[in-house]
């Protein structure tokens, strides 16, 4: 599999959990930020401080950080993925903000390019009042293995 996308550095996690767990054929990814190189890139409140088209940008850059953790779990081999399961879409925005779902979209459109029609997935998108380090966007994961 050739995208020509680029993956981020793993981001080491900033507490104490694990970045991924693999359990009873399952790929459990941690809540992962639009950081890179360990800084967060689109902080603020979506519909305040980002408008929707960079949130999707945000939610895609969490979706490049899950697959980097992905790559680094199977050592690379991409092919061990049978579909992704599960998206948690955690939004920072205010409370009048109720587009989460085009917001979502910047990752779930992510994982159908990556892997297909086994990148189509159940998901969340739930708005918050603040995330870790003023994030826009966090999104947890769930793959299952074949």
């Amino acid at each position: 599999m050739n995208l020509n996308i680029e993956l981020p550095k793993i981001n080491s996690p900033v507490a104490n959990y694990k970045a991924y767990k693999i359990e009873n054929n399952l790929l459990y990814i941690s809540g992962q930020t639009c950081r890179k190189d360990g800084q967060v890139i689109h902080r603020g409140k979506v519909g305040v401080d980002l408008n929707i088209e960079t949130a999707k940008q945000a939610a895609r850059l969490c979706g490049l950080n899950i697959l980097a953790n992905v790559k680094d779990a199977l050592k690379g081999d991409f092919a061990k993925i049978k579909s992704c399961l599960r998206l948690n879409i955690y939004i920072n925005c205010d409370a009048e903000f109720y587009d989460h779902a085009k917001v979502a979209d910047g990752a779930s459109d992510l994982m159908v390019e990556v892997f297909g029609e086994d990148g189509k997935h159940t998901r969340s998108s739930i708005g918050v009042y603040n995330l870790p380090s003023n994030s826009a966007i966090e999104i947890d994961a769930i793959f299952a293995l074949k």
